[in-house]
């Protein structure tokens, strides 16, 4: 009776007690190992297709940059090659480099090399708009033209001082072919004052001269 009973005792003891410390850890190490299974899964999948769309994103963005600035820049004017008494002529005047448009295409050249290639195409647009007759189109080209090179939120704003964007703002309320004469000149003249005489101690103009006056040597 006695040994039945401690027996039973045994039984119950064994029955209540928790589990080892080793039995524990081997639950839990197996309960881990099925965790973080699912876990590296998890973040192994997620990481590669992230890194994947993450790519594709960035590939998207770089390929719309790309397409949206040869879109937004325009060709340069068609003209015949200039010759040395023109390029000669363009250190003389600011007024006689603009009148060409192969001095405007070699002055464009060195504005974008300074990014400020927008002041040229701005020039441009307004000596458009000036030729055009059509009401719609006018209205037209004068809203192109306000969010391309007047908006605050477009990157190819032009530097306009406060008066002069009252003015434009007055006169898109009736579009004319006159609406941005104000900030043309005031373009025309940053152009001249600011860009003009680096542009004649550049490269570009001195390699150009060089060339012709080489040119006009071996003829």
């Amino acid at each position: 009776p006695m040994g039945s009973e401690r027996t039973e005792i045994r039984k119950r003891q064994m029955a209540t007690t928790p589990e080892t410390p080793g039995a524990a850890q081997a639950q839990l190490s197996t309960g881990n190992r099925g965790s973080n299974a699912c876990c590296f899964c998890w973040c192994c999948c997620c990481s590669c297709s992230c890194l994947t769309v993450r790519n594709q994103e960035e590939e998207r963005a770089r390929r719309t940059s790309h397409e949206l600035q040869a879109e937004g820049i325009p060709n340069c004017e068609e003209s015949p090659a200039p010759t040395l008494e023109e390029v000669n002529a363009w250190a003389q005047s600011f007024d006689k480099l603009m009148l060409t448009p192969a001095g405007r295409n070699a002055f464009r050249e060195f504005l974008r090399t300074e990014f400020s290639e927008e002041n040229m195409l701005f020039w441009m647009a307004c000596e458009e708009l000036k030729r055009e007759s059509n009401k719609s189109v006018i209205e037209e080209k004068a809203r192109l033209i306000y969010e391309d090179y007047i908006s605050i939120l477009s990157p190819k704003e032009v530097s306009l001082d406060s008066r002069v964007r009252e003015v434009i703002n007055r006169n898109m309320l009736e579009p004319s072919q006159h609406t941005f004469d104000d900030a043309q000149l005031q373009i025309y003249t940053l152009m001249h004052r600011d860009s003009y005489p680096r542009f004649m101690n550049s490269a570009i103009y001195k390699d150009l001269l060089q060339s012709l006056s080489e040119k006009s040597i071996e003829a």
